[in-house]
């Protein structure tokens, strides 16, 4: 344990900066431009985004750690990674339409069953109007096809995306198990709050019925971490 702890500090970076700013969509420090892990300059769409990412760099002590700069993460992987290869990264968003987490119910109890449907029903009916399709929604968990239109219209919307927002629908997607749901806060038909509340329904209902583990709630406090940085990222673009 102690070897592993030395390794994490190592990889720290000790802070070799005095300021850290915003110039129009750049960040800055002491003047000099950031540079992403893959040496392209971070530069970002809105002086929003690029003001709060300076603000993480801002916020570092004598050493820089990276896992308290959530917004520059995203920005460093829609830059080096998403840009690159942005059509082959949407598909791997773009395939959740074909297994959303909000199509695939309990049969029982039924308090669990009503409370999925509460907070569930309301995104499908939104994607519905939206994007004009319909969706198989069944119980249990065996894989049920969904229809082609459907597949189509939400991968479509998800390739129309910048690879800006793409880095942020990444975890979002991931964590949540749900492109519908992603698609609906990226479009402000959902709250954070909602949405969050939607994706770790069937969590909160074990941890309500068996007691909360305490390791698995310091798990679910860092995917809200992640959530809520990436809903930040979207809202700041």
């Amino acid at each position: 344990m102690a070897g592993a702890a030395v390794a994490r500090a190592a990889r720290f970076v000790r802070r070799f900066y005095k300021e850290a700013a915003a110039v129009g969509g750049e960040v800055r420090l002491d003047d000099r431009p950031v540079r992403t892990p893959a040496r392209n300059a971070l530069v970002v769409p809105s002086e929003r985004l690029a003001a709060a990412i300076a603000e993480e760099w801002a916020a570092q002590g004598e050493r820089i750690d990276p896992r308290a700069m959530p917004l520059t993460g995203l920005a460093n992987a829609a830059i080096d990674r998403v840009a690159p290869g942005k059509e082959a990264f949407a598909r791997g968003l773009a395939a959740y339409a074909e297994s959303d987490l909000l199509c695939y119910r309990a049969d029982a109890p039924r308090p669990l069953v009503d409370r999925q449907k509460a907070l569930w029903d309301p995104i499908l009916l939104w994607a519905r109007r939206r994007f004009d399709v319909d969706f198989t929604v069944a119980e249990g968990v065996i894989h049920r096809p969904q229809p082609r239109a459907t597949v189509e219209r939400l991968a479509h919307a998800v390739h129309t995306r910048s690879p800006w927002e793409l880095a942020a629908f990444s975890p979002l997607v991931t964590i949540s198990g749900s492109l519908v749901m992603t698609l609906a806060l990226a479009e402000q038909a959902l709250s954070l709050e909602e949405a969050w509340a939607a994706a770790v329904l069937d969590e909160r209902w074990q941890a309500e019925q068996w007691g909360e583990d305490a390791e698995a709630a310091r798990a679910l406090a860092a995917r809200r971490s992640e959530f809520d940085a990436a809903c930040l990222f979207l809202s700041l673009l």
